[in-house]
C-alpha cells in the first residue's frame, strides 16, 4: 500500500495518524519530492472511478495562480493527467493506493470502509 502525501498538509497528517493509530503499514511517499508519473496517475484515475478533476488540489496556490478552474473544462483527460504529472503541488492529497483501491483526499468514512 502506498500513502502519497505532503508532510506540511494538515489533511495528510490526519490521514497518516488515522493509519498509524490502527497499525496499518504503508509505504510513505512525499508528493513534492516524488511526483506521481503520468502512468501512475492514469492507473489511479482509472481504478478510482472518480472524475479527473478530483485529482486536482483545487485549494492550492498553484492551481489558483494558473487559473485552472477556467482552463480544465477545455482540456482532455490526457492533457489534465500530463498537467498533474508536471507538479506534485497540483495533485490533491493524500492519495492512498492499495491494489486496485484508490482514495483521494481523506474522508474517515472512506478509510473505515476500505479497512473493514
Amino acid at each position: 500500500m502506498k500513502f502519497i502525501c505532503y508532510s506540511k498538509c494538515t489533511t495528510c497528517q490526519k490521514a497518516k495518524k488515522w493509519l498509524d493509530d490502527r497499525g496499518i503499514s504503508y509505504e510513505l511517499r512525499d508528493i513534492k519530492e516524488n511526483n506521481p508519473s503520468e502512468s501512475e496517475l492514469r492507473e489511479w484515475y482509472n481504478n478510482s472511478g472518480l472524475p479527473i478533476k478530483r485529482f486536482f488540489n483545487t485549494s492550492g496556490l498553484l492551481y489558483k495562480s494558473m487559473e485552472l478552474k477556467n482552463k480544465l473544462p477545455n482540456m482532455t483527460d490526457d492533457e489534465q493527467i500530463k498537467l498533474l504529472a508536471s507538479d506534485g503541488m497540483l495533485v490533491k492529497r493524500p492519495i492512498l493506493v492499495d491494489g486496485g483501491n484508490v482514495l483521494v483526499g481523506f474522508k474517515e468514512k472512506e478509510y473505515e470502509e476500505l479497512f473493514k
